[in-house]
């Protein structure tokens, strides 16, 4: 199926094509195709994802024990997530069915950390430009360079805020990036006294940045809601990891989902059964897949994960402040869900805030201290590991022959469950900035910021080996199309 604006209905030799390649402020390689006829009307607009990785079949044949540490090469930005998402997985493979309480806190620690300097980089380094001076602000200023000059203090807390959570990843996974900590039934180390006191000693100023970054991107909506509630916006389903009790969780529970309309569509999901609720779509145009609920068809089930579905998924919030910002969220939307693709930044900003009280709370669990730190049970032959990683619910799924090698594994990254909505939300902006105006840098820089605004990692997310038609144009000298060939 094709949805408005991804196919264009007249032929594409009587279309102009503009081309923003690749995009810019975000993880990985992707690009924008925008096809406009004479009168800058717009037919077409596509993501496209460019650069393929195939971790799903280099897994394959390895030990089991290698994969925590294998899959954390799919990204340079959120390897933390793939390792904990893997070795979740490989818990189930060895039986460890309940970790030690060291193991767990340690891992749960790992992650918040994980989540603090993930959420920091994102919101101060690569969005912050956009929305302290502008969309469509002169270009040379539009950079962590420009906001250092024009407000020193943001891009200094910014800068502060992702050091601590990489020295939280460093003395919980052994290395700021890459580490080896976590492993199938465990842990590898537990911390140690200094270290402890080494982060405590600043947790109390980064729980008091995060706050003041809520209030920053706050204050944004409230004085300029015409901008910030309209830009990019489109009804869409949400899914989500919730705890138990329905409370926001980033490290385990179960799953669940809600319609446009905050419906609970699924809740109480084991994720061991994923795959009998999601459908990967592929396209010919990218190498990124298309999840859908499988129960709702791919038109009416696409949804979007991260931090807007996840603050919006739950419940309550289980640290104080955290929990104050979530309720001030949730009514400043009228009690009925956001929808705003720049929602996004402010949902991002209260889980920061989220893993910041997080952190502190873990540092004065004395079980961070403990010498218990793997279990094992039954030998099992397939597991499946969930974890809401900064940029949504991430999947990880192996299956285990006898003799101890991977012999199947599928991811369905974060960003890749936000493809279908990522689309939605640059066809969006280009129907409502793009359509039939002569195009501008400025105007072009609304489609990235509705990309940046998922925070996608594209180098994750391109998995699509084995399953993805291919094909292949031949343009002579002056870009005319001599020939074409398509293999499904």
């Amino acid at each position: 199926m094709s949805f408005e604006l991804e196919t264009a209905a007249v032929a594409g030799e009587n279309l102009r094509r503009v081309a923003i390649d690749p995009v810019s402020r975000v993880e990985g390689h992707g690009k924008v195709t925008i096809l406009l006829d004479e009168h800058n009307k717009v037919h077409q607009v596509r993501l496209h994802i460019v650069e393929f990785r195939g971790f799903e079949r280099f897994i394959q044949g390895r030990p089991y024990w290698e994969v925590p540490v294998m899959v954390q090469r799919l990204c340079g930005i959120c390897p933390v997530s793939h390792h904990l998402a893997a070795s979740k997985a490989l818990d189930v493979i060895v039986g460890a069915d309940r970790l030690t309480p060291t193991a767990e806190k340690m891992r749960r620690l790992m992650h918040y950390g994980q989540i603090l300097q993930s959420h920091a980089l994102h919101f101060f380094h690569l969005s912050s430009p956009d929305l302290l001076f502008g969309f469509d602000s002169e270009v040379s200023r539009r950079n962590i360079v420009g906001v250092a000059e024009k407000y020193p203090d943001i891009a200094r807390r910014g800068i502060l805020l992702r050091k601590y959570g990489q020295e939280v990843i460093r003395h919980t996974a052994g290395k700021r990036v890459h580490g080896t900590g976590s492993v199938p039934g465990g842990v590898n180390k537990s911390l140690t006294a200094a270290e402890r006191a080494e982060l405590l000693k600043d947790v109390y100023q980064m729980i008091a940045w995060s706050r003041d970054a809520v209030k920053i991107i706050k204050e944004l909506h409230e004085q300029n809601p015409a901008l910030y509630d309209r830009f990019g916006t489109f009804p869409s389903n949400f899914m989500g990891m919730v705890a138990p009790d329905g409370s926001l969780d980033l490290y385990h529970g179960v799953l669940r989902a809600k319609d446009a309309a905050g419906n609970i569509l699924f809740d109480h999901v084991d994720y061991q059964t994923y795959d009998t609720l999601i459908t990967e779509e592929v396209k010919p145009w990218s190498y990124m897949k298309f999840p859908y609920f499988t129960s709702m068809g791919p038109e009416q089930g696409w949804y979007r994960v991260g931090p807007l579905a996840r603050v919006q998924n739950c419940d309550s919030i289980p640290t104080p402040f955290a929990e104050h910002e979530r309720r001030e969220f949730v009514a400043y939307a009228g009690g009925k869900p956001m929808h705003a693709t720049l929602g996004y930044h402010w949902a991002r900003m209260i889980e920061m805030l989220f893993a910041a009280e997080t952190i502190k709370e873990l540092l004065h669990d004395d079980a961070l201290a403990g010498s218990d730190l793997v279990v094992a049970g039954e030998r099992r032959h397939e597991g499946v590991g969930v974890i809401e990683a900064p940029r949504g619910t991430l999947f990880h799924h192996y299956q285990v022959g006898d003799d101890d090698l991977v012999t199947m594994a599928n991811l369905i990254v974060s960003t890749t469950n936000n493809n279908q909505a990522m689309n939605s939300a640059v066809r969006e902006v280009a129907k409502q900035y793009l359509d039939g105006k002569e195009i501008t840098e400025g105007l072009l820089n609304h489609i990235e910021v509705a990309i940046r605004a998922y925070d996608p990692c594209l180098s994750c997310a391109t998995h699509a080996l084995g399953k993805m038609p291919l094909e292949v144009t031949l343009l002579d000298a002056g870009g005319r199309m001599l020939d074409r060939k398509y293999k499904s």
